[in-house]
């Protein structure tokens, strides 16, 4: 048994201590928005965050989340899209085929609450999740603007 909060809310889940969190996240919470990618922790389909950090959820045992951990998923970051990042996503057309795009809007808002105001170089070293479209440039300008840094701020 484990005890998470995710979202804000408490969840006790019946699962081998060795499970990823992205699998207790999707198949026993219920919340599929966190994706499946490589499962090695390197493509970033699967972040999330853990106390407002940034984390790769496939390869984190859920035995090394503690219950007075917070756990945000997309659908937690803005349930009405609200986020400055998600409207920036939406503004500037970002995604392409739009399934790395929750680890890499999830990964975004850890940059912004990290550094506030991030230059490029910043946006290109704090980010490495992959994208298979290789949407990079709107996604570098999506986080410009959401950070409102950009001649479209």
């Amino acid at each position: 048994m484990a005890k998470l909060t995710v979202n804000g809310r408490l969840h006790d889940v019946q699962v081998d201590p060795e499970t990823p969190l992205l699998w207790v996240i999707r198949e026993q919470i219920g919340l599929t928005g966190t994706k499946y990618g490589c499962g090695v922790a390197q493509c970033g389909a699967c972040t999330v965050h853990i106390d407002g950090q940034a984390v790769r959820s496939c390869s984190m045992p859920v035995s090394a989340v503690s219950e007075s951990q917070k756990i945000t998923t997309i659908e937690g970051l803005s349930p009405d899209g609200s986020h400055p990042v998600q409207k920036a996503w939406v503004a500037l057309d970002v995604p392409q085929c739009g399934y790395c795009q929750s680890g890499m809007i999830m990964a975004a808002a850890a940059l912004l609450a990290e550094n506030a105001k991030p230059s490029l170089e910043d946006i290109r070293t704090g980010i490495t999740n992959i994208c298979r479209c290789g949407t990079y440039n709107r996604v570098q300008a999506a986080v410009q603007r959401a950070a409102g840094t950009s001649a479209n701020g």
